[in-house]
């Protein structure tokens, strides 16, 4: 997924609304940002760095590195679950993070937002759903 594909799909209005409502937190190599099993309450927008997500339940194997532009607490805002998986910085890095709750509202709010936020992250999933397939052989694509 090209770098940014989450801030591109939104208009400049959605922008300024995160750079109203959110945080930019500097996050320390090796510090874990979301752990696996518990529920969480904040909606994170990588800008600058990598991570690495990683399956406790699998002798922390890694499943993914992401980077800038880049999402992470999608899943649980969409479904409210606790974390599938840990998310630990494989550099110093910079994320946006949003409550859900506040972001919630603006999605119930705004009916262009919410189309825009949501198509963006359905497409960001798919792109990680398939980097997955090739990632552990199940894709054509690793031929």
């Amino acid at each position: 997924m090209e770098k940014g594909f989450i801030l591109s799909a939104l208009n400049e209005d959605d922008i300024f609304w995160f750079q109203t409502f959110g945080r930019m937190q500097n996050i320390s190599e090796g510090h874990v940002l979301i752990q696996e099993g518990n529920l969480l309450d904040t909606f994170y927008i990588v800008l600058v760095g990598a991570l690495e997500v990683l399956l406790s339940s699998q002798s922390d194997r890694q499943i993914a590195q992401l980077g800038s532009g880049q999402v992470l607490g999608e899943m649980s805002l969409v479904d409210s679950r606790p974390s599938a998986a840990t998310v630990r910085a494989l550099e110093d890095s910079i994320v946006l993070s949003v409550p859900q709750r506040m972001l919630s509202e603006k999605l119930q709010q705004d009916e262009g937002f919410a189309a825009r936020f949501y198509r963006a992250v359905a497409m960001f999933l798919s792109s990680r759903l398939r980097s997955t397939f090739v990632q552990f052989g199940y894709s054509e694509e690793s031929a």
